[in-house]
C-alpha cells in the first residue's frame, strides 16, 4: 500500500480510482496522521511503519519535530519508496511484502494506514496464506471475507513489543464484518485497547471514497475494561492532537465528542458504532416479517434484459418476469408499474429470463441458450452450482423491498409493481399478507427512529451509506413506541392458516426468533 503526503489529493478519474481501489491506496492527511504518531512515538527508540506509501506518517514524526527517533518503512511498490522525503537520516524504507516477509524482531512504535484490499480482490492462493497466518497468530480461523487490512492489524498486532503501541487506521468493516467477532475477541484478550476514534461524515479524512475510516490505539499491556471513544466532528482540527497529547485526559474540544465506554458494550455494539444500551430492545424485524436476499443471477449481463432486447431475441413471456435490479432504479418509497414501464422506456433492463430447469424450449431460447455456454457461463462458480446451468433462483415476490447498500433515508420500498429483486434489495415478508398490515409494516420500518437502528446492524461506508445483510436485518431492532404506534402485535395466521396470537419476545439484542 502507499500513502501520499497530505497536500495530494484524491484521483477523480474512474481509472485512476480502481487503480488505487486494487493496489489499496488511499493516503493519510496529515491532521489524522499527526495524532496517531503522537500516540506511538512516545517512549520508543524507533517508529515502524509497515506500509509506508510516500510517507505521511514519517512526514508527521518530522513535523512533530522529532527528527532524532529513527523511522523504518516497507512497502511493495517501489516507485512511492523513491520520495525525496525519504533521504534524510535516522530514516530506513526498503521494498519488502510484511504479510509474506514481516521483520525478524518486536517494535515499540507501529503506525500503518494498511492497504484497504477488499476480499474479493484477493487471489484464493493468497486468501490461503493469509488465513493460515491468522489462525497461527490468533488460534482462530477468519472469516474469508475478511480484507487484506484485517492481515496487516494481526500480523502488526503481532509484533508489537510488551507495553508497545500501535495506531492503525481502518475501515469501519474491522468491527463490523463477519470475521469481527473473532478479531476483537482475540484482541481485547491479548491487548489494552484504549482508544477509538471515529469521524462524521463531514470529517471523514478520505472523501469521496467509499468507506468510513476508524482508528485504533492500542497497546500490549494488560487489557482494561473502558475505553475512550472519539468522534470527530471537524476536519484539519488541532484537537485530536491535542487529546492525543494529554494522555486522553483533555475531553473540552469544540471538535470532538468523548465517551469513556465499557469494553464489553463497545464490543458488543461493534467499535465503529455509538454506545448502545442493549437491554432496551425487546422487538426486532423477524418479529414481524422474514428477510431473504434478492435474485443472484450469476451474471445479470445475461439473464436481465431489456424490453427491446426481448424484442430482438423473440424471448417468449413464458419465460420472463419482472424485475429490478439497481436500488438507483428505484427513487421512491413506493415503486409502482409505471416506475417499471419508465425504465424500460430508458432501455433498463426490467426482465428477467427465468427457466425452471430442462425442458422443451421454443427455438429462439435454445439459440440464446447456446449463446451463454459461448461466453462460458456454465463454468462460473455460482451459475456452476445450478443443474441446469441456465435454472434461476425462484423467489415469491416480496411485498417490500430493502435497499441493501445505499445512501439515502428511505430504505424501505413498498413493492406495489410486483416485481422480483435481484441482489441489490433484500426480500421483506411481513407476517400478515393484507394491505394494512403491509402499509403499518412499512411506515414502523421507514419512522426516522427505526431507520436509526439501521447503524447497530449494518456496515458502514462513506457518505452515510450502510450495507445491510440479510441474517443482520432480521435484528433490526423496532422501538417499543413504533410497534404499539403502527399495531403490528395483532394476531396472525401462520403456515397452516390458523390464527396465532403475537408472542412477545424476551428483550434481547441481536437474537434471532424461531419460527418467524
Amino acid at each position: 500500500m502507499g500513502k501520499v503526503k497530505s497536500h495530494q489529493k484524491l484521483p477523480t478519474g474512474r481509472n485512476e480510482r480502481e487503480i488505487l481501489r486494487n493496489k489499496g491506496q488511499f493516503w493519510t492527511p496529515s491532521w489524522v496522521a499527526e495524532a496517531m504518531v503522537a500516540y506511538v512515538n512516545d517512549n520508543t527508540d524507533l517508529v515502524f511503519d509497515p506500509a509506508t506509501g510516500r510517507g505521511a506518517f514519517y512526514e508527521a514524526l518530522l513535523k512533530l519535530k522529532n527528527q532524532n527517533i529513527p523511522f523504518w518503512g516497507t512497502d511493495i511498490d517501489p516507485d512511492v519508496l523513491s520520495d525525496s522525503i525519504y533521504n534524510k537520516e535516522n530514516c530506513f524504507v526498503e521494498k519488502r511484502d510484511f504479510i509474506k516477509n514481516p521483520p525478524n524482531r518486536k517494535f515499540k512504535a507501529i503506525v500503518a494506514n494498511p492497504p484497504y484490499i477488499r476480499h474479493h480482490r484477493i487471489d484464493e492462493e493468497t486468501k490461503l496464506l493469509l488465513k493460515k497466518i491468522a489462525a497461527s497468530i490468533t488460534g482462530n480461523s477468519i472469516d474469508g471475507r475478511a480484507g487484506y487490512h484485517i492481515y496487516f492489524l494481526i500480523q502488526a498486532l503481532n509484533l508489537l513489543e510488551q507495553d508497545g503501541k500501535l495506531a492503525f487506521i481502518m475501515p469501519a468493516d474491522t468491527c463490523e464484518g463477519k470475521f469481527a467477532r473473532n478479531l476483537w475477541k482475540w484482541i481485547s484478550e491479548k491487548f489494552c485497547i484504549e482508544c477509538v476514534i471515529t469521524f462524521d461524515q463531514k470529517a471523514t479524512p478520505f472523501p469521496n471514497v467509499d468507506t468510513n475510516a476508524i482508528i485504533f490505539l492500542i497497546k500490549k499491556a494488560k487489557p482494561q475494561k473502558t475505553l475512550q471513544w472519539v468522534k470527530a466532528n471537524e476536519a484539519y482540527s488541532t484537537d485530536l492532537l491535542q487529546f492525543v497529547t494529554s494522555d486522553f485526559k483533555l475531553k473540552e474540544f469544540n471538535g470532538l465528542e468523548i465517551t469513556t465506554r465499557q469494553l464489553k458494550e463497545g464490543l458488543d455494539t461493534g467499535l465503529s458504532r455509538p454506545e448502545q444500551n442493549h437491554n432496551g430492545f425487546k422487538f426486532h424485524l423477524n418479529d414481524f416479517a422474514n428477510v431473504m436476499r434478492g435474485i443472484a443471477t450469476g451474471s445479470n449481463d445475461f439473464f436481465f434484459l431489456t424490453g427491446q432486447q426481448v424484442k430482438d431475441l423473440n424471448i417468449p413471456k413464458v419465460f420472463l418476469k419482472r424485475a429490478v435490479g439497481r436500488t438507483k432504479d428505484t427513487t421512491g418509497s413506493v415503486l409502482t408499474l409505471n416506475d417499471i414501464e419508465e425504465l424500460d422506456r430508458e432501455n433498463r433492463p426490467t426482465y428477467l429470463l427465468s427457466i425452471n430447469g430442462p425442458e422443451s424450449y421454443h427455438e429462439s431460447i435454445n439459440d440464446y441458450l447456446k449463446i451463454g455456454e459461448e461466453m462460458g457461463l456454465p463454468t462460473r462458480s455460482l451459475i456452476r452450482q445450478r443443474k441446469p446451468w441456465y435454472k434461476m433462483e425462484q423467489r415469491k415476490i416480496p411485498p417490500l423491498l430493502f435497499a441493501y447498500l445505499g445512501r439515502r433515508n428511505t430504505r424501505f420500498i413498498k413493492n406495489d409493481a410486483g416485481v422480483l429483486p435481484l441482489t441489490g434489495f433484500l426480500c421483506v415478508y411481513p407476517i400478515y399478507k393484507d394491505k394494512e398490515y403491509i402499509d403499518n409494516l412499512w411506515q414502523a420500518l421507514n419512522h426516522p427512529d427505526t431507520l436509526e437502528n439501521l447503524k447497530l446492524v449494518g456496515k458502514s461506508y462513506g457518505s452515510g451509506a450502510i450495507k445491510v445483510e440479510p441474517g443482520n436485518l432480521n435484528k433490526l431492532p423496532i422501538p417499543e413506541h413504533i410497534v404499539s404506534q403502527f399495531n403490528l402485535k395483532r394476531p396472525y395466521k401462520n403456515a397452516d392458516g390458523q390464527l396465532e396470537i403475537f408472542r412477545e419476545p424476551e428483550p434481547e439484542y441481536g437474537v434471532k426468533k424461531n419460527g418467524r
